[in-house]
């Protein structure tokens, strides 16, 4: 039996907690895993449904040595990103990553000596599934670069984002924003510096740090924001309240705190999927995010998130802090495969008119996309979803950071860049680049079991280290190496068989920008 790895204690503000080495102390490579720390306390009993509340101090020491509970429950299914499920009740923790853990850092306050950057990573699923105990999540990389890596859990679904009359609005974004002071009051007994901190996040995950970048409450708790393939959510609370509607009458009660209370998790993750099965309807999930957006995810209330975030990023809100962000080249270019017999017949034109792309946007589209519609309907629809849901957002972020610049210069204050990039690497396997595939690059984690039945047996590793380490100089504070992106045509950095900046890189998105 091999020896088991040593541990190592680190104090943070709430009390002691012990970690395991992976490799040994001292050497190159040679860093700390600490999993499941609680950064608030279990959201149960009379904390269902309510803001998170920071975690208790304990006595003695903490094992830190697996992953914490997550809000994630049950088997997710097949899913491109392994996303493990954790049972338990303290599904508020986060995972610690460093090679350089200090044992003499004081729980009273922060130190004066300079740490390592930080990345703070927010996983996807779409508001309603994803874990942070994935292994394409797993720090170690980040760590052997020099940077100190901390994953975040939050509450999912209906009880991160539902509606519920008599309780808090977007308690998953609560979430976010305690981790973050944890992160903030803690990260410097594990090495890192509270002062050099970047969100990053893929899918839902990117949404939520454009939603922390674009929101008054968040600014000062990260210095910058990496987005990778962000979803934004921003909805409307009149959609909000129609779905908390729908749940009280799939399950017989009033939608409200006491109601919802009265129903079991499981119970409501039932309703959750009910309620949500019959907007997919037979056109499939890509087609029903076009028509509807997402039902749950940050809300715009007014308060906590006070506008959608392309206003709120256009009114200046975080103009200060440098932006990455980027989406594959073939997001969700896959939701109709399966359908092309079907839509042999069907006119690009009449197909997307069903969609809701009306002309002379329709034709405005169709043009940047001549090359699509080669494929066929099925393949312009794939392609159609893409840039409704991912790219052609990323289109309005841009120009919103624009104006907000604006906004920021006439009030004398120094605006930060932006930069996009685009990841266009075609997998065997799927013979497209397409949501997800990106993120092992990121990581540099190919050697992970799972990801050859992504990226096939031998993705390039090349494209890995380029990725990974323009991630990594960004997190230790360097501009990357190509230009920003200002301007309607604006270029961007492309990640595929070959490594340029393009002009003008998101061209075939813009007719549905709206900017």
């Amino acid at each position: 039996m091999p020896e088991p790895a040593p541990t190592v204690d680190v104090l943070t503000r709430t009390g002691a907690v012990r970690g395991r080495w992976r490799g040994a102390p001292g050497t190159p490579g040679a860093s700390a895993a600490f999993l499941g720390i609680p950064f608030a306390e279990p959201p149960v009993g009379g904390l269902r449904f309510a803001a998170p509340e920071p975690a208790r101090p304990w006595e003695g020491v903490r094992d830190a040595l697996e992953h914490g509970p997550t809000p994630q429950r049950g088997d997710p299914g097949v899913t491109i990103i392994p996303e493990p499920s954790v049972p338990g009740e303290s599904t508020l923790n986060v995972d610690v990553f460093t090679p350089t853990p200090s044992t003499d850092v004081r729980s009273d306050g922060p130190t004066d000596s300079v740490g390592l950057p930080v990345l703070v990573w927010f996983h996807g699923g779409g508001y309603v599934a994803g874990s942070p105990a994935s292994p394409w999540y797993d720090g170690r990389t980040f760590n052997r670069d020099g940077v100190v890596t901390v994953n975040v859990s939050y509450r999912l679904g209906f009880d991160g984002f539902g509606w519920i009359d008599g309780a808090p609005p977007n308690r998953g974004v609560l979430d976010w924003l305690l981790a973050l002071e944890w992160v903030r009051d803690n990260v410097a007994a594990f090495g890192g510096d509270p002062g050099r901190v970047t969100i990053a996040g893929q899918s839902a995950g990117g949404g939520a740090v454009l939603t922390l970048l674009g929101m008054p409450r968040a600014q000062g708790l990260f210095q910058r924001v990496w987005a990778v393939s962000p979803a934004l959510a921003d909805v409307s609370p009149e959609r909000a309240q129609a779905f908390a509607r729908r749940i009280g009458e799939l399950g017989g009660i009033r939608p409200d705190l006491d109601g919802l209370r009265s129903l079991s998790e499981e119970r409501i993750r039932q309703l959750q999927r009910e309620a949500l099965r019959p907007a997919r309807g037979a056109r499939g999930a890509g087609a029903d995010l076009v028509s509807e957006g997402l039902p749950l995810g940050p809300v715009v209330d007014g308060h906590l998130v006070p506008a959608a975030t392309p206003s709120s990023l256009a009114s200046g809100v975080g103009t200060g802090v440098p932006l990455v962000l980027g989406t594959t080249d073939d997001e969700f270019s896959s939701a109709f495969r399966g359908s092309e017999a079907r839509l042999r017949l069907v006119t690009r034109k009449a197909a997307l008119k069903r969609l809701g792309l009306l002309e002379p946007r329709r034709t405005e589209w169709l043009e940047a996309n001549r090359g699509e519609g080669l494929r066929g309907t099925a393949a312009v629809l794939g392609r159609y979803v893409s840039d409704h849901v991912f790219r052609a957002p990323l289109v309005r972020v841009v120009a919103a950071r624009e104006l907000g610049a604006t906004v920021a210069a006439a009030d004398g204050a120094a605006p930060a860049a932006t930069w996009a990039y685009r990841f266009s690497w075609r997998s065997p396997v799927s013979g497209a680049a397409v949501h997800c595939l990106d993120v092992p690059f990121l990581f540099d984690v190919l050697s992970e079991g799972h990801v050859p039945a992504v990226a096939g047996a031998r993705p390039p590793q090349g494209l890995a280290d380029r990725l990974h380490a323009d991630i990594v100089a960004f997190v230790r504070g360097a501009d990357p190496a190509w230009p920003t992106a200002a301007g309607e045509a604006f270029p961007a950095r492309v990640y595929g068989s070959t490594i340029a900046t393009v002009p003008d890189a998101y061209a075939s998105a813009r007719p549905l920008a709206g900017v």
